[in-house]
Parts: C-alpha cells; structure tokens; sequence
C-alpha cells in the first residue's frame, strides 16, 4: 500500500520532484519495533530482551493481565514477560526462570512457536542433529524453523540449539518469524546438493510493484552462498549488499537524473528541496560521467569564488570524482559549513583549482527594483513563496504602469512548476499552455490556472544564461511560444525531464526519471535547451544582457 503524504512536482535542475512516502504494512512494523530495542549487534541477547522484541516485532497486546512472573522481572520488563507467561513460554526457561541471561537458539525458537501459538505437529523431526533430543517440545521448535525457513541449521548434522543468540542474529529471526523478511525457495536448477531451501534478506527494500526482479533466483544463490562460505564473516553486512543492489539496478539505467539514494543523501535531497543547500552552494548535475556546475547559488560560496555554468568538477581535495556515481561525487564537494574543499575545475578546455569555504545557504527567490519606470524581476528559484507572493508583487508593479518589465531568469536552476505556473500567469490569459509533459501512461498540457496581473500591452524581456534551468527553460519557452517575451542572452542549461522521489521506511530513497517535457509547440528542452531571440554574451564589468532588455523596452 502507497500513501500519499505530500505531493508536489518540482522542476529544479536536479529534478521535477513528486514526493512520496511509502508507509509499511504492519507486519513490517517488525524492524523497527527490533531496531528500536537497542539490541547489541555482536554481542549477546538477554532472554527478556527477546521476549520484548518479539512481542512487540508480532504485535501482540500487552494486557495479558496479573501473571505470575519471576520477582527480579524490571518493571517495564514485567508486560512483556507477562505476555510470555499467558502464551505458556516462561516453562521454556525451567522452574525458575534466570531471564537475564543470554538466549540460546533452542529457546528462542521456543519462545517464538508458544508466542505464535503454532500447535500443529510437525511430520518429520529433526532427528539427524545430535544437539536435538528427538519428541521434546525443542525438537517440534527446530521442525517449525525449518517449516517456516526461519534459520538454517549450523551443519549437516549439527543445527546449534546451543549457540547464544547475538543482536544481530535475533533480529533476522524475530523478523522473519513475524513475516517481515520474504521467504523464498531456490529452484531445483540451482540447488546446490547439500541445500534445499533459500532464505533472502531484502533488508530496508520495500516493494512498489508486482514486477519480478530479473535474474532473482541467481542474485538470491548468491547471497545464500556468501552468507554461509564466504569465510570473512565479520565483512558480511546486508544492509550494504541490499543498498549496492539497488544502486545497481537504477544505475543499469544509464540516466544521470536517476539515483538511489542511501538515507543520509535522501535527507540532504529533501533539505535541498526546502532551499537548505550545504556545502558550496551550488546546484549540480552529472553530465557524461563528470559533475558540472548548472548554477552557483545567488551569494554562496560557489559565486563568490567565481564559479561559473557548466564548469566541470574533476576532483574535490585532490580525490578523483571520475567513476564516483552522481551522490558519491557530491559528498565529496560537500563538508561542514566553515571547512574548506580544493575543486580541481575544467572549463573550455582549460583546467586550475579554486578553493572555496563551505557554508550553509538559504536561497532567496525574488528581488524586485527599477531602472526608471521599467521594472525588473528577479527570481533566484521558483519555490513556495514565489508561488504564493508574486501574484501580489506584480499587481503591485502593475499599478505603477510600468513602461516594461525584466523578467531576469538567469542562474535560476528551478523550483516548483506550481510557482512556475504562477510566473507565466502574469502575462498570458488563463488557459494558456505552459508544458507538455509526456510519460508512459500519456501526454498532458499544464495550463495557467490565474488571470494575468500585467497587461498584454505593456512589453516583456525574459533574461536567460547557461545557469537557467528547468521551471526557468519552461517559463522561457511557454513566454517565447506564446509570442508574449523577447528571450535575450544565452542559451539555457537543457533540463528536460521529469524525476520522482520515493522515500521508504528507512529514509533511503530512488530518484527516477518518469517523465519528459517540452515547450507548448512542442520544442524539446532536454540537452537542448532554450535558444534565445537575441543572444548577448555576458561581458565582465557591465551587464550586457541586462543594458540589451532595457534597450529592448525604452
């Protein structure tokens, strides 16, 4: 099940952003309530540590009502260990019950079959491991966990009732003895003899999808193989195998625009789209393997240090980026604001290194001022307050009955296509095309939604550079195909494609290119940009391409 916790397209040049949050099934609840017993990865598990995370990881209610538990029980141990007794779990432990001790495997899977209530007798008892005594109540425990897939016995001859339980091993069983971990079986074709069942951990992937993952049964021998041979047991860590996997599978893509996302890059993603950007303040893309400047930010560190579009990142304090996907690449040139990263820059051709003190920068969106009765517009991003507060901004300006209006859209990497929307509003009837936006389930034309503030008979001049990207292209272009503006400067960055971010249960999330748009006549932005009717190069010392707009309106 998908819910839809917030909802907005946004069309910086990172991507156009559809925000969604996958909520887990309840039975999944399991990782979180295990995760959150804090229970030592490598170190042993106490038997009322596992007793509470299994009660909690199964859901089972804790008003088991006044049951007779051993005295040394803590008092907000005492409901889970309670539950334990009412399910008829605690005889597991003997007469007198020392739950503070460690927990071998054989009660644990004791105490999850009484927990479950699981009565049904096995057909077959595992009577081939010598640490299993034939008809006892472990014995009917080991068949059950061989039923369920949920552990695989130590040897041929040996299943390690014995063994105490550490953190990191009590985790998975509790999880898949609740049902959170999928369980599978190995086809016969890649069975190996001394194997008859698989056990997959996809752990901190949650399924979107019916789609079956290709080669599943390969990927699944594999992981079972490295689980039990590969003799470096300490460098087995499923988390990184599960999060490899799946930057293999969006990598397999060839798309610059898409991304998985481990939990840290997803959150500094999600800071980014508040208009929180860490480090040089810079917005990015990977082009051609190579991460290159779209746009420094409006007073951050990156201007100040004279980065400029379209520089290309080849290495940050002397480590090489090349070969570094998108998100690795970016944690290089990213750092604590007040540190200093050494950029090696390549641009047209020539190569020299720029050392920039990182920051924190909140990007401004807008800065309004005149040059004798023409107004010029000046927005940085198209985010939430230019979709709320220009409107209000420009029947201002219209009430001054300018003469013409600069719209100065250089260095914009983009924002929200709501705001975007609301920018093209002010000068074209409402109805009028702003995008097409072209996916697999069709093709659909956003429109304006408000009636103009600007009067049709007062000119625009929209100002663009290789910085304007996305929302700033579609604006351009929706201005240009409308006959409404005069484009002026230099061709646009070329941002044409639509991204959705999915956040799941972990915080990790995929960043995947869903969709295209072009201009309302069908021009296509993606690597190709927005061409100006007149073009201007920006000449150092003076402002070329705003003394053109100004020259254009008087």
């Amino acid at each position: 099940m998908i819910r839809l916790l917030s909802r907005f397209v946004r069309c910086s040049s990172a991507a156009v952003f559809l925000c969604l949050t996958l909520a887990m099934p309840a039975q999944s609840l399991a990782k979180q309530v295990v995760s959150g017993t804090s229970l030592p990865a490598k170190q042993s598990v106490s038997c009322m540590a596992f007793i509470r995370s299994a009660v909690k990881a199964l859901n089972l209610p804790t008003d088991a009502g006044d049951q007779q538990v051993p005295a040394n029980v803590p008092v907000e141990m005492k409901p889970y260990v309670e539950v334990a007794a009412a399910h008829g779990a605690l005889g597991i432990f003997g007469k007198n019950p020392q739950l503070a001790k460690p927990i071998t495997v054989g009660q644990a899977l004791q105490v999850l079959v009484k927990l479950k209530d699981i009565t049904e007798t096995m057909a077959q008892e595992p009577a081939k491991y010598r640490d299993v005594k034939a008809g006892t109540a472990e014995a009917q425990a080991v068949a059950v966990a061989l039923a369920y897939n949920w552990m695989t016995p130590v040897s041929s001859t040996l299943f390690g009732t014995r063994r105490v339980l550490n953190g990191k091993d009590a985790e998975l069983l509790i999880r898949k003895a609740s049902g959170d971990v999928p369980v599978r079986t190995l086809p016969d074709k890649l069975k190996r003899a001394k194997e008859t069942t698989i056990t997959v951990n996809l752990d901190n992937l949650t399924a979107r999808s019916s789609g079956t993952l290709p080669k599943s049964d390969i990927l699944e021998a594999i992981w079972q193989i490295v689980s039990d041979e590969y003799y470096k047991v300490d460098a087995i860590n499923a988390n990184e195998a599960a999060y490899k996997a799946a930057e293999g599978i969006v990598s397999s893509l060839k798309d610059p625009y898409s991304s998985f996302m481990r939990p840290s890059s997803a959150k500094s993603l999600e800071l980014q789209i508040k208009g929180e950007v860490s480090g040089i303040g810079a917005q990015v893309e990977q082009r051609s393997g190579i991460l290159t400047i779209v746009t420094p930010l409006h007073g951050s560190p990156a201007e100040k240090a004279g980065l400029l579009p379209n520089d290309e990142i080849l290495s940050a304090n002397d480590v090489s980026l090349s070969g570094l996907d998108y998100l690795e690449a970016v944690d290089k040139v990213r750092g604590p604001k007040g540190t200093s990263v050494k950029l090696h820059i390549r641009r047209s051709g020539n190569e020299f290194d720029v050392t920039v003190v990182r920051d924190t920068v909140t990007v401004p969106e807008m800065e309004i001022s005149k040059q004798g009765n023409v107004s010029i517009v000046k927005l940085m991003q198209f985010g939430q307050a230019t979709e709320d507060s220009l409107r209000a901004e420009m029947e201002k300006i219209a009430a001054k009955n300018p003469t013409g209006i600069v719209l100065d859209l250089r260095n914009n990497p983009g924002g929200l296509l709501d705001a975007a929307n609301t920018v093209v509003s002010n000068f074209v009837p409402k109805g009028t095309p702003v995008v097409k936006i072209y996916s697999r389930t069709g093709t659909r034309t956003d429109t304006t939604k408000f009636t103009p503030t600007i009067s049709p008979t007062v000119p625009l001049v929209v100002l663009v550079n290789e910085g304007s990207a996305s929302a700033s292209e579609i604006v351009a272009g929706a201005l240009q195909d409308a006959g409404r503006a005069t484009v002026v400067g230099k061709k646009t960055f070329g941002k044409g494609t639509v991204q959705e971010v999915l956040r799941f249960a972990d915080q990790s999330g995929l960043k995947l290119t869903v969709a295209e748009w072009k201009t309302p006549l069908d021009r296509k932005i993606d690597a190709t940009g927005i061409r100006p009717d007149i073009e201007v190069e920006s000449l150092t010392g003076r402002d070329a391409q705003l003394l053109k707009a100004l020259e254009i309106l008087r």
